[in-house]
């Protein structure tokens, strides 16, 4: 597996609760929801390719 990248982010707590409670409904951390969602969003607007879908599903 790839190495990933770390950065920190700045979020509004509002949201962050939001998808702190989405993530624990899905199973999952907020960390790996975040990627979750940022990767489903990429895909949608065709960004990410067939190929690179594939190996993080």
């Amino acid at each position: 597996m790839a190495k990933k990248k770390n950065f920190p982010l700045r979020i509004d707590p509002k949201l962050y609760e939001i998808i702190e409670k989405w993530a624990h409904d899905e199973f999952r951390s907020v960390n790996s929801h975040i990627e979750f969602l940022l990767r489903e969003a990429v895909a949608k607007s065709g960004r990410l390719r067939k190929d690179q879908r594939d190996k993080h599903e």
